[in-house]
């Protein structure tokens, strides 16, 4: 048999693996595209995105199964293998670095979040007498954990503002700072109560900082404690950094449009957060 007839003997059989094969990529893609969307995101974001998973759920018909905690924390579970597609930090670098690493798209603000001081009942303060109030001796201070929580590390941030303030503040607060939540050992509030305000009410810190955002669900939950903004020249802004898994699907990649669509930016500004 001539070379040209054998090869019109083989491109029937060629014709159906290839066409079996094209079958089987589309087969495993309609899988991939049927099962859950898993979204890692900061636990700050819990209220606003659960009502946006169920806004979208109910566009799409996808299901959304949310995680939520600290962003280093869940940025370290990712890096293990856990299989996120869609990671919303509380900052940019933790996206970041999953991007640096491969896999992850480059990470794009989707919102904002400022610091709030949230103080016990029996704690008189304003903007304007904060930072004395944070470095009175007998008065706890509660933040977050640094590089497994962005709000730990914002509370740094805002120590080396008061640095500039006053001087010997950085050491006084980076001495006094309890680190209350965040970690990876930190004590876990009961099912159903906002971290901050089961903190204070427990008693475990007299002035918290967190996240403005935050420290308003903690109030509504405990009427007794009290919002006080920081001043200015103490203020950290908190930029929210998106990212998703390079190969993800159609619908991680709805996702990620749908929150920085107008009708997600309502949703994230009507829970208190800025535009990005």
């Amino acid at each position: 048999m001539t070379r040209g007839r054998r090869m019109q003997a083989l491109l029937p059989a060629l014709g159906a693996a290839l066409a079996l094969g094209a079958g089987s990529c589309a087969a495993d893609t309609a899988v991939a595209e049927s099962q859950p969307l898993v979204v890692y995101a900061a636990g700050s974001l819990r209220e606003a995105l659960t009502a946006l998973a169920a806004d979208f759920e109910a566009r799409s018909g996808r299901k959304v199964v949310l995680t939520f905690g600290a962003s280093g924390l869940l940025r370290e579970r990712i890096e293990r293998g856990e299989g996120a597609q869609v990671f919303a930090s509380a900052d940019t670098g933790h996206p970041q670095r999953l991007a640096a690493r491969g896999g992850w798209q480059a990470p794009q603000v989707f919102a904002r979040n400022s610091l709030c001081a949230l103080t016990a009942a029996h704690i008189e303060a304003t903007p304007t007498t904060l930072l004395a109030t944070l470095l009175r001796p007998d008065v706890r201070l509660g933040t977050s954990t640094p590089q497994a929580d962005p709000s730990g590390d914002y509370a740094w941030a805002l120590f080396r503002k008061a640095e500039r303030v006053r001087a010997g503040s950085y050491a006084l607060l980076d001495a006094k700072a309890l680190k209350l939540t965040g970690g990876p050992d930190s004590p876990k509030a009961p099912a159903g109560r906002n971290t901050y305000g089961w903190v204070m009410e427990q008693g475990q810190a007299d002035v918290f900082l967190t996240y403005c955002t935050n420290a308003v669900l903690a109030r509504r939950e405990v009427p007794q404690l009290q919002v006080v903004s920081i001043p200015p020249e103490l203020q950290v802004g908190a930029a929210y950094g998106l990212t998703l898994r390079s190969d993800a699907g159609g619908a991680a990649r709805d996702f990620v449009a749908y929150l920085l669509s107008a009708a997600g930016q309502r949703v994230l500004q009507g829970h208190g957060f800025g535009p990005p």
